[in-house]
């Protein structure tokens, strides 16, 4: 009877037959196209609902000058096509043994409903903000929100309900950014785990000093605890709802949580052997970024690594400068237009930080940093 697995050849002392490889490898290959294209087709069926729910209250609404694209815009097909290559090479890191094949937005039933639900029941009030500017209701209501917290922090990013800081933000923000990005967004933040697998490969992982900065709900932090099954990590953010969220998805003995600020980090000088984060930079104005390159270079031992994930910047990408321009138009971005043209490559330099790589990744882009 032929092998059922190459781990059942394995066990019997023999190798696996190259079938049992192809089947398995086959298998596996299936497993992800089912599970990408299902979440490809859920959060595009969300943006269609989204766009019908806007036209219909426009009427309704002050009228929002149309967007105006500063440079080229990728057609829907280029779109798309980038996406399949990003799921691609997210295929190729797993089948390369870089971390295992992921079970992103696994969520029941139930909770696809309910998120589903809450989700369109906001587009309106999203909607009405834009239409508005209303993106000040987090720094007007000090009733509800902490004054102690930054200035720049303390406004409606995204025109999002409630800012950073409730838990309801919490819970639809990865299930927001997901629709605007078809779905693509956890196949981004995992780019940050391959540079991450050959730091593990050289390390022993019981003894690595991890930390996620502005972790949210943990998209990041979760994927690499999952990978890295040895491997304990702290993660930090400035909202205490997006923790107590972050917290409970997580419920996980290797995972620690801490509210700081990225430019004051509560860690000693030459502690830390990796540091992350994910899309932290461009929601920061152009001086505290430099606190936070300044802040990692001072926590991270000589030899450790920043991994950093972020929108892709002016020039990364041919044929996509114009569809950058267009989220500050659409969005509450009040710092991205600066993010655009940073040199981060120097910002590093300047703080001890050598850019090792960079690559895009869809509409991001993917760096790892080291100390001297």
């Amino acid at each position: 009877m032929e092998e059922v697995s190459s781990l059942d050849a394995t066990a019997a002392g023999r190798r696996p037959s190259r079938r049992s490889i192809d089947v398995l490898s086959f298998a596996r290959r299936a497993r992800y196209a089912v599970h990408q294209g299902s979440r490809v087709v859920l959060y595009t069926l969300h943006s269609e609902a989204m766009r019908r729910i806007n036209q219909r209250i426009q009427k309704d609404l002050p009228p929002v000058p149309k967007p105006v694209p500063d440079g080229p815009v990728p057609s829907q097909r280029r779109m798309l096509r980038d996406i399949a290559r990003l799921f691609s090479d997210d295929l190729a890191s797993v089948e390369r043994g870089d971390y295992p094949l992921p079970a992103d937005g696994s969520m029941t039933p139930a909770e696809l409903l309910q998120t589903s639900r809450a989700f369109l029941k906001d587009v309106p009030e999203v909607a009405r903000r834009r239409a508005t500017g209303a993106h000040q209701e987090v720094f007007e209501d000090r009733d509800r929100f902490p004054d102690t917290l930054p200035r720049y922090y303390r406004q409606n990013f995204h025109y999002q309900t409630d800012g950073w800081l409730s838990e309801d933000s919490a819970k639809l923000y990865d299930f927001q950014v997901d629709v605007l990005f078809s779905g693509a967004t956890a196949a981004m933040r995992r780019r940050a785990l391959v540079p991450f697998s050959r730091i593990i490969r050289e390390k022993d992982q019981r003894k690595l000093a991890y930390v996620d900065l502005a972790c949210g709900t943990s998209g990041l932090l979760g994927p690499a605890l999952s990978a890295f099954p040895r491997l304990r990590g702290v993660g930090l953010d400035l909202s205490e709802p997006y923790l107590t969220v972050a917290c409970k998805r997580l419920a996980n003995r290797r995972a620690a949580f801490l509210t700081a600020k990225a430019e004051e980090l509560p860690f000693a000088s030459n502690s830390l052997d990796v540091v992350s984060c994910v899309y932290l930079f461009h929601e920061l104005p152009p001086k505290i970024r430099r606190q936070v390159f300044a802040e990692v270079a001072r926590v991270l031992k000589p030899g450790g690594s920043f991994l950093f994930v972020d929108s892709l910047q002016t020039g990364d990408v041919p044929g996509y400068d114009g569809l950058l321009t267009l989220f500050p138009q659409l969005f509450h971005e009040p710092y991205y237009m600066s993010y655009l043209k940073e040199d981060f490559e120097d910002i590093g330099r300047q703080a001890g930080l050598v850019q090792r790589s960079v690559e895009p990744a869809f509409v991001s882009r993917i760096a790892e940093f080291t100390k001297h």
